[in-house]
C-alpha cells in the first residue's frame, strides 16, 4: 500500500509539473505583451512612455530570458508563491483566495446533484420492466452529454428567470442564485454518470450471481440495489473523478453566463489580460483538485472491490490504478466472484 501511495503521489507531482509547464508555454505563445496590455488599460495599445514599459517589464522579471523566467516561476510556485498579478499588481494568492469560495460553493452543490441525478436515472432505466420507458430513459444521457453547458444555462435563464420568474438570472446573492448555475453544470455530468452506470448495470445484471441471488429468494429490488449496483458503480465512480475537471472547466462558462464571481471569471479576465501569474495559479489549483479527487477515488476502489485491494497490496506492476489504470475498461470488473461471495454471505 505504501508503494502504491508513493507511486500515485509521484504521478500527482508529475501532473502538476506538466500542467504548470504547458500553461507557461501556451501563455507565452499567445500574441501581446502583458505589460503593454496593463499599461493600456486592457485595450492592448499603450500610450505610456516606452521607458516606463521597460521598467515595469523589469519589475515583473519579464525582461529575462524565457528559460530563466520559467525556472524562477517554477521555484516560486514550489514554495507556494505565485507572485503578483501583472494586471492589478495585487498578490495572486489574494485573488485566488477570494475567487475560490464562490466556485467551491457551486461545485459542492453541482457534484452531488450530478451524482444523484445520474445514478437515479441509471437505476430507474435498468429497473423498470417497461421497455419503452427504459429506452426513453436510456436515450436521455447521450442527449445530455451532447448539449453544451452555455446553451443549457441560457435555456434555464429564459425559462425559469424570464418566464416563470422563479430564480434570478444573474448574480451570486442568496441560495436562489445558486440553483440555475448548479443545474447547468450538473446536467452534462449527470448524463455522463448515467450513461456509464446504466451500461455497467446492464452487464452486471446479466451475471450468473444475479440469477443465483434471485433463485435464493432475494427480492428484485434488493438484488438490483444491493448486489448489482455495488459492483456496477466502480466504472461510474472512476467517471466521477474524471468529471471533476470538467465541472471546473464548465464553471468558467457558467460563471460568465450567470455573472457570478469565482475562478471562472478570474480565469477569463486573466487570459484576456495575459496575466500569466494568475492563469498559472488557476491551472495549478485546478490540476491539484483533479489529482486529489482522482487519488481519493482510487483509494475508495479497494473498499468497494476486494480485488482492487489485492492489486494495490501486491506491489508495482500489479495494477497502477484500480478501475482506471492503463488497460482497464469500464465494466470490465464484473467478475462474478465478489458478487457470488456476497450472495453466499447473504
Amino acid at each position: 500500500m505504501r508503494h502504491y501511495l508513493a507511486r500515485r503521489l509521484l504521478q500527482a507531482v508529475m501532473v502538476l509539473w506538466a500542467a504548470f509547464t504547458l500553461s507557461f508555454a501556451l501563455l507565452y505563445l499567445l500574441p501581446g505583451d502583458p505589460v503593454e496590455i496593463m499599461a493600456g488599460g486592457g485595450a492592448g495599445q499603450s500610450t505610456v512612455d516606452p521607458a516606463r514599459i521597460a521598467e515595469l517589464r523589469a519589475s515583473y522579471g519579464l525582461d529575462k530570458p524565457l528559460a530563466e523566467q520559467y525556472v524562477n516561476q517554477l521555484l516560486a510556485v514550489v514554495h507556494g508563491d505565485f507572485g503578483q498579478s501583472v494586471a492589478s499588481g495585487t498578490p495572486v494568492s489574494g485573488i485566488i483566495g477570494a475567487a475560490v469560495p464562490p466556485t467551491a460553493q457551486l461545485m459542492l452543490v453541482a457534484l452531488p446533484l450530478a451524482v444523484l441525478a445520474g445514478a437515479g436515472l441509471a437505476l430507474a432505466a435498468t429497473y423498470t420492466r417497461n421497455r419503452r420507458l427504459s429506452a426513453l430513459l436510456l436515450s436521455a444521457p447521450p442527449f445530455g452529454v451532447s448539449v453544451p453547458a452555455f446553451w443549457v444555462g441560457l435555456l434555464l435563464i429564459q425559462l425559469f428567470s424570464f418566464r416563470l420568474r422563479l430564480f434570478p438570472a444573474t448574480g451570486d446573492e442568496g441560495a436562489a442564485s445558486l440553483v440555475l448555475p448548479a443545474v447547468t453544470i450538473a446536467l452534462p455530468a449527470a448524463a455522463a454518470i448515467a450513461q456509464v452506470l446504466a451500461r455497467s448495470l446492464r452487464g452486471t445484471l446479466s451475471e450468473p450471481y444475479i440469477t443465483t441471488a434471485l433463485a435464493k429468494g432475494a427480492s428484485r429490488a434488493r438484488v438490483h440495489l444491493r448486489h448489482a449496483t455495488r459492483n456496477a458503480s466502480l466504472p461510474a465512480l472512476t467517471v466521477v473523478g474524471l468529471l471533476t475537471g470538467e465541472l471546473l472547466t464548465n464553471a468558467v462558462v457558467v460563471e460568465t453566463v450567470f455573472s457570478r464571481a469565482g475562478l471562472g471569471r478570474v480565469t477569463v479576465t486573466a487570459v484576456g489580460a495575459k496575466d500569466i501569474p494568475v492563469v498559472q495559479a488557476v491551472v495549478v489549483l485546478t490540476a491539484l483538485v483533479v489529482v486529489t479527487v482522482n487519488l481519493l477515488v482510487d483509494l475508495i476502489h479497494p473498499v468497494l472491490d476486494p480485488r482492487a485491494a489485492g492489486r494495490v497490496n501486491s506491489g508495482p506492476g500489479a495494477g497502477s490504478a484500480p478501475g482506471a489504470g492503463p488497460g482497464s475498461r469500464p465494466g470490465a470488473d464484473s467478475d462474478p466472484s465478489p458478487g457470488l461471495a456476497k450472495v453466499a454471505a447473504s
